[in-house]
């Protein structure tokens, strides 16, 4: 409750995703909650790609896709969710540490 209530008083959200972001189910469930915030409040999100490419997360491949296994197994009613709200937020502007 208390990362929930820190979102949602917040008015910038900064995402960082890492290759093994996905495989984190509490990561990806504070995002759904971040672009929740984004839609109702105009919450400033911006995306970090600490060493994996945007279009990783974009299309969940690489450590995305390995995560997203595991997930269909285990939250088979959230997967779809998830991958909604990871695409969308790796196409806001933001800033790739894999650029130089």
């Amino acid at each position: 409750p208390a990362i929930s209530n820190a979102i949602e008083t917040s008015d910038i959200s900064i995402i960082i995703f890492s290759k093994d972001y996905a495989s984190s189910k509490w990561c990806l469930n504070e995002l759904v909650k971040i672009l929740d915030c984004k839609k109702m409040n105009g919450q400033i999100v911006i995306p970090v790609f600490y060493q994996v490419d945007p279009s990783d997360v974009r299309k969940q491949r690489g450590t995305f896709e390995k995560a997203f296994v595991h997930h269909e197994n285990n939250f088979p009613d959230k997967v779809q969710k998830w991958r909604d709200v990871l695409t969308e937020a790796s196409n806001f502007s933001g800033y790739d540490s894999t650029e130089s």
